[in-house]
């Protein structure tokens, strides 16, 4: 990833800043221009709890390039207590010891390791839940 487009992401990488349509509600991650809901245009910037549960993962042991030094890993889609959907690394738990339904919250980790241009990335991965975990808000 190139440094400029690394310091762009940041709000979303590090905070989990989304966006909130005024037209119809919907939360949204990562940001758009554009509702999907609504198709209304979509500027309110929304941070985000960075609590949420595992919905589904997998264990990645053959990385692509650049994230051989994670391997194996985890990777889930979380559903954030907000709404949206974020597909995330694991970190500070064993493969064996997730499951569906488990709840994790966002913490900022190492993401990739200096490359050709020596910049560390650092972004959010999700970590089990040291917190009692919040009903989902409706509607």
């Amino acid at each position: 990833m190139s440094i400029p487009r690394n310091w762009r992401l940041q709000p979303q990488r590090y905070q989990l800043v989304g966006e909130i349509c005024e037209k119809c509600g919907e939360r949204i991650f990562p940001p758009r221009d554009v509702c999907p809901g609504c198709e209304a245009p979509a500027k309110t910037p929304l941070p985000f709890s960075g609590r949420g549960e595992v919905y589904s993962y997998s264990t990645v042991y053959h990385p692509p390039r650049g994230f051989e030094e994670f391997a194996p890993y985890t990777v889930a889609l979380v559903q954030l207590e907000e709404g949206p959907m974020v597909a995330a690394q694991l970190t500070d738990v064993d493969a064996n010891q997730v499951s569906i339904g488990m709840p994790v919250e966002m913490v900022t980790r190492k993401v990739q390791g200096g490359g050709e241009e020596g910049a560390i990335i650092y972004g959010y991965k999700f970590r089990p839940a040291r917190f009692e975990q919040h009903s989902r808000p409706t509607g």
